[in-house]
């Protein structure tokens, strides 16, 4: 493995390393977010409800992470056909995965508009 396969490889782990801090430490923030709720008598329905969509949102993260992580790995370092079509896989099954996630939290496809929305959206590129 020459120096670059190396740093490339190690940046793979590190982005892969960094999913799964975001992955966990956002659902330790979901559950204390969710019990707060839950503290200040807002109701066991509103508590759920936050802890579901935070912890949503947090998957939805850390599933793009690793997604950046795979394409790192395996086009760089290993760019034959079977690596590619593997990629292509993982990459559908996480874009499926995003795709319910979105419609648990919005409930509604991604690229359905919002209830309400009469033009484009000032966060969208």
């Amino acid at each position: 493995m020459t120096d670059i396969q190396h740093v490339i490889e190690t940046i793979g782990v590190a982005i892969e390393v960094v999913a799964v801090a975001v992955i966990v430490a956002g659902l330790g923030y979901a559950l204390i977010q969710s019990g707060v709720a839950f503290a200040m008598r807002e109701g066991g329905e509103s508590a759920y409800r936050r802890l579901r969509n935070l912890s949503a949102r947090i998957l939805l993260l850390g599933l793009e992470l690793l997604v950046a992580a795979d394409i790192v790995r395996t086009v760089a370092l290993e760019p034959s056909l079977a690596s590619v079509a593997v990629l292509g896989l993982l990459v559908v099954i996480r874009t499926f995965l995003s795709w319910s996630l979105v419609v648990e939290i919005e409930g509604r496809w991604p690229w359905q508009a919002a209830p309400g929305a009469t033009g484009e959206s000032s966060d969208r590129l």
